[in-house]
């Protein structure tokens, strides 16, 4: 039997490959029927496109597999709490489950910040399970975030030593 960590497992390989190509290290996986249908991560960065989201991503591949824009039979795994573009199209696909990892106090729009995913006035609601390996996924991007403020330091350094 599959759990929620065995896809979050995959989930946190998608997010590595986010910081490995210099993304921010956040990955998406859709499972339909206990089989992931999609897997995305960020390429926000790589691909100068505001909406390229691990989720985002993830779900458009998810609706060509299924051939529908309705996920209604779905789960979404992300290592970081969904945002508002995120969670938005969450609630557009219709998509039943969203577990996450990592809580998101600045933009986190699934329980954080707010809650669009249990937001009464829409037609369709989440139901939302959080901290699903969430150590992990925090570290991803604690780690992330630190080498990208020392390699700034160093380049600033090196900038101020050439005037």
């Amino acid at each position: 039997m599959t759990t929620d960590q065995d896809f979050m497992k995959i989930a946190i390989e998608e997010a590595k490959k986010a910081g490995d190509i210099g993304e921010v290290p956040i990955g998406a996986v859709i499972v339909r029927d206990n089989e992931v249908i999609a897997r995305a991560h960020n390429l926000r960065e790589s691909s100068q496109d505001p909406t390229a989201h691990a989720e985002h991503l993830a779900i458009q591949k998810a609706a060509a597999v299924v051939g529908s824009w309705r996920l209604e039979n779905c789960r979404l795994y992300v290592t970081l709490e969904p945002c508002v573009m995120c969670a938005g199209t969450i609630v557009m696909s219709r998509i039943p489950y969203v577990i996450y990892g990592a809580k998101d106090p600045k933009g986190g729009c699934a329980g954080s910040l707010m809650d669009l995913l249990q937001e009464p006035r829409f037609n369709h609601r989440a139901t939302v399970q959080t901290g699903v390996l969430e150590e992990a996924c925090s570290q991803l991007l604690k780690i992330f975030f630190k080498n990208l403020r020392k390699n700034k330091k160093i380049i600033q350094t090196a900038d101020n030593t050439n005037h």
